[in-house]
């Protein structure tokens, strides 16, 4: 049977959004979480993610971008703060980012994921799917078949025909674009991707009427991201979408609406 995954990012990006991704993980509504490594608080939320169902996956957030890294990137973020999605996006389509000091950062980023998990993640992808990107994606897969062999990867492209039966095409399409070739490239190492990718919202929409819209026309492996949470963070353009995505969780019956389309949930 077609498998729905139903992965909460973010995880780490602060104590309030941790503590919802884990509970709604604990009560069944998700069966993957993608961790953020990097963030000051990741070693101790870490403890939260450990006494969770079997079933679910806990994978790494690779982040490349907004956050403060963990090592030194005198070329890529002089300041200190990672650089933007969109300037990303412009350097690493010209060929003008330091891949030497991605290199170490995704490195560093797994070496914090495996210390405080004990083994190495289940699923690789990144934050703002920046690991998709030109020279980074060689270094996120070559790290991946390295380190975590077994783990699959976050592949942000599908069929046409199974974007347009769901919302927000333009976000899909964008998606797309920017991955295509990927799971052609991670399959050259022997790593595994998911098959098909939806989640593209305006963070502003009723989640929970929203959600079942996501899981049209899905393939083997129909991976969906979410962006649950709590609280406030500054700098968080997406506050007022976190909680409501964790409302909409609760009260939908993500089993049934997943059967609907063919899909298991949660195993």
């Amino acid at each position: 049977m077609r498998r729905l995954i139903l992965c909460s990012d973010d995880f780490a990006f602060s104590r309030a959004v941790s503590a919802t991704i884990a509970g709604l993980a604990q009560d069944g509504k998700l069966n993957a979480i993608s961790c953020m490594a990097v963030m000051p608080g990741w070693s101790d939320d870490s403890a939260l993610l450990h006494d969770l169902p079997p079933h679910v996956e806990i994978g790494l957030h690779l982040t490349l971008t907004e956050e403060r890294p963990l090592t030194a990137m005198p070329g890529y973020a002089p300041d200190g703060i990672l650089p933007t999605i969109n300037e990303v996006t412009r350097r690493a389509s010209r060929g003008g980012v330091p891949l030497d000091e991605i290199a170490r950062e995704v490195t560093a980023q797994f070496d914090a994921f495996i210390a405080a998990m004990g083994r190495p993640p289940a699923f690789v992808d990144g934050h703002q799917h920046s690991h998709v990107l030109p020279g980074i994606r060689g270094i996120v897969l070559a790290e991946t078949a390295r380190r975590a062999p077994g783990a699959w990867l976050r592949d942000c492209t599908d069929r046409l025909s199974a974007m347009l039966a769901r919302p927000f095409l333009g976000k899909a399409i964008g998606s797309a674009y920017h991955s295509r070739g990927f799971r052609r490239d991670a399959a050259k190492l022997g790593l595994a991707t998911n098959d098909s990718f939806a989640g593209h919202y305006d963070f502003a929409h009723d989640y929970a009427a929203i959600l079942p819209r996501m899981l049209r026309k899905p393939g083997r492996r129909h991976l969906v991201m979410c962006h649950p949470g709590a609280g406030e963070r500054t700098g968080d353009t997406i506050a007022a979408a976190r909680p409501r995505e964790a409302d909409g969780l609760r009260t939908t019956n993500i089993t049934d609406i997943a059967a609907r389309e063919g899909l298991a949930f949660p195993a």
